[in-house]
């Protein structure tokens, strides 16, 4: 119970415009994603690309039905807190108007002339009569107090009063919104299941295709991996000649995202990351600015593209249509519109800009210090090997997959004392804009 009051707690303590300006962020990611949905749907035959487009927005309308729990969670609160605010008003304005009611009883009772004045002058002398004129003008003033306190009071009242339904109004609202956003959640659901039994079909060719890209994800870690090696050996190299060099300790992350690469042979499955030998790594104070200023801004950075939404997020997860084959991802896939520009998240270096074979699109490696991201799915690049880049800078445009959707990879890589490491991109990027 202590549990469940505590998580109430943390869930109030989430402000309205928060929440209000939450429901808005994800209603308008469920507005893109209909969006590209709409674009999708143009090809009658089911794609892997409609049913994670159909599952992503199933997941942000579920998102969508808990900040409206959370919101109606904080209505009841401010109702209750309102009602007890009311019956507090009400018992007080009792009080003051039976206060007033004596006064009025005794003033009446006392109310001629003669009676004031046999008050006074039956003063013991001067100065007892000066109390006593001070007392009838004390009693005078604070009967004038009692009615302005029961005006305001019924003021008061009669304002919280008309909080109070304006609250009652907005949760009704609200209920209304909740029914009908499940009511949506049921016929996206049942659509979505019906996209995964059209698939079924194709389930052979599904998995041909699913054991192909790993191949080709396969050559391409490979191949960043030891285009980053040769890179962070330069960088050595550099900082040696200078004698400036700051060295680079080997760390396992401080975000608990961190992983190995999976640079295993391109020819299997399995994804047993290589092993590599303590390295000393050295940096330029220029490229340890550039890397420390990259650290500073995780979770701030641009998205490589404007628009568009995650549809294969990083690490390792089942694939929606084969439970038993995990999906091993080192960044995210981000669908976006057809010919959209593809950016750099942050200032840095173009390291390079490869293919592999059995790839149909460009990569670009930005180099940030001792941290890389890359850009993979690219049609055409505008960038060379060299070049310095800026935050927001075209580097290219996107490219079309195999299944006809305009989608990126991007990916973030940290070198370190031993070995490599790829990041969780969605740490490190703010919102698409």
């Amino acid at each position: 119970m202590a549990a469940m009051a505590q998580s109430g707690q943390v869930q109030y303590s989430m402000s309205k415009d928060t929440l209000i300006q939450r429901r808005k962020a994800i209603m308008e990611a469920i507005n893109e994603t209909e969006r590209q949905l709409a674009a999708i749907k143009s090809d009658k035959q089911a794609t892997m690309g409609q049913l994670r487009a159909l599952q992503n927005k199933l997941a942000d309308r579920q998102r969508l039905i808990g900040n409206i729990n959370q919101e109606l969670n904080n209505i009841d609160h401010d109702i209750r807190a309102s009602s007890r605010e009311v019956q507090t008003l009400k018992q007080k304005l009792d009080q003051l108007q039976i206060r007033y009611a004596q006064s009025l009883r005794y003033s009446y009772t006392t109310r001629s002339s003669y009676d004031m004045l046999a008050f006074l002058f039956s003063s013991r002398d001067f100065n007892d009569a000066v109390r006593r004129m001070k007392y009838l003008k004390k009693f005078r003033d604070f009967r004038k107090y009692q009615v302005t306190q029961i005006a305001q009071t019924q003021t008061q009242l009669k304002t919280k009063i008309g909080t109070l339904n304006a609250v009652k109004t907005e949760k009704d609202q609200l209920l209304n919104t909740q029914v009908q956003q499940k009511q949506v959640l049921q016929r996206e659901t049942d659509q979505t299941n019906q996209v995964v039994q059209d698939l079924k079909t194709k389930e052979s060719k599904l998995l041909a295709d699913i054991e192909k890209n790993r191949k080709v994800t396969a050559r391409i870690n490979k191949a960043i991996n030891d285009l980053i090696e040769r890179e962070m050996a330069k960088a050595t190299a550099e900082a040696r000649k200078t004698g400036k060099g700051t060295s680079i300790k080997s760390s396992s992350g401080d975000d608990g995202t961190t992983r190995p690469p999976t640079v295993n042979d391109p020819t299997t499955t399995r994804t047993r990351p290589r092993e590599k030998p303590d390295v000393e790594l050295l940096l330029t104070p220029e490229d340890v600015e550039l890397a420390e200023n990259f650290e500073g801004n995780r979770g701030r950075m641009y998205w490589p593209v404007e628009k568009g939404y995650i549809t294969d997020h990083y690490g390792k997860h089942p694939h929606p249509l084969a439970p038993k084959v995990i999906i091993n991802n080192d960044g995210i896939d981000i669908q976006t519109d057809e010919n959209a520009r593809v950016r750099c998240v942050f200032k840095g270096v173009v390291s390079t800009v490869f293919s592999v074979p059995g790839g149909n699109a460009k990569i670009v490696m930005v180099k940030h210090g001792n941290y890389c991201t890359v850009y993979n799915g690219l049609a055409s690049v505008s960038v060379r090997a060299g070049d310095e880049v800026n935050a927001k800078q075209t580097i290219g445009t996107v490219a079309i997959n195999d299944e006809g959707q305009p989608v990126i990879n991007f990916q973030i890589w940290k070198a370190q004392g031993k070995g490599n490491a790829t990041l969780n991109p969605e740490l490190w990027i703010g919102k698409a804009r």
